[in-house]
């Protein structure tokens, strides 16, 4: 992985993707945070709450491959419709964040896996702004970051308040370019909406496939045809595609 992003810097330019990042928007879910027990779960939980059926996983990858289904919400929503039940939104979202944040952080939020290894994003933080472009709502990514990344500074924090159309849309990209004008920004996210939402801001992507996943192969080139210029295994290999980046511009 590492090797096949040195040669993409060494020969593809997508408006910034050959040159060093002054800043990096990290999405949050499958780049900085592992989700599979924590909001995915919740999506099966929700689903088998209000149908008595239990979603596979397979089929929750089905609907982020095709795009359109950031919102963890209105995914369950949809996947209880299609098993016959109709269920307002509200009552949806309700159920979901009771049984995925549970009481001061104690629900399925606390089975989240912390992707970045120890001084990664420190030592990230020397040569770059780090900021996030996440389709969370505030509140579910303070409990997140408050846990493992206190003392991290991510300017801005763009979370689903904060964008008039969510992904993949790229309004939220679009307020941090606001923000650096002038500056080569580059976007790491693991889903088709993350990596439309680049393209259409006009940012350099970098799509982030783990092994772990059984279709990760399918996931990668699903990412590579929305315009990822690297697929990375997690984020800890972001730190030598920086360093290259940098070294090329010496």
């Amino acid at each position: 992985m590492v090797d096949e992003a040195r040669q993409a810097l060494g020969t593809r330019d997508m408006q910034g993707a050959g040159h060093r990042p002054d800043v990096i928007v990290f999405d949050m879910d499958g780049v900085l945070v592992e989700v599979m027990e924590s909001y995915r779960e919740a999506i099966r939980e929700t689903v088998r709450h209000f149908t008595g059926k239990l979603v596979t996983h397979d089929e929750i990858q089905d609907f982020k491959n095709a795009g359109g289904w950031n919102n963890d919400w209105l995914l369950s929503q949809r996947m209880i419709a299609d098993r016959g039940k109709h269920v307002a939104y509200a009552d949806v979202v309700e159920y979901f964040n009771e049984i995925f944040l549970g009481e001061k952080g104690d629900g399925l939020i606390r089975f989240e896996r912390w992707m970045p290894g120890d001084g990664l994003l420190e030592r990230l933080s020397e040569q770059a702004t780090l900021a996030i472009f996440t389709g969370r709502a505030k509140y579910e990514a303070d409990v997140t970051l408050q846990r493992y990344a206190g003392k991290i500074r991510f300017h801005p924090l763009i979370t689903d308040e904060c964008v008039a159309n969510p992904k993949p849309a790229p309004d939220g990209l679009r307020l941090i370019l606001q923000e650096y004008p002038e500056q080569t920004v580059w976007y790491l996210g693991d889903t088709v909406d993350d990596a439309q939402s680049a393209q259409s801001a006009g940012v350099p992507f970098i799509g982030v496939s783990s092994p772990q996943n059984p279709r990760h192969g399918e996931i990668a080139g699903i990412l590579r045809d929305c315009g990822a210029f690297a697929v990375l295994a997690d984020v800890n290999e972001l730190e030598a595609l920086v360093s290259t980046a940098a070294e090329a511009e010496r």
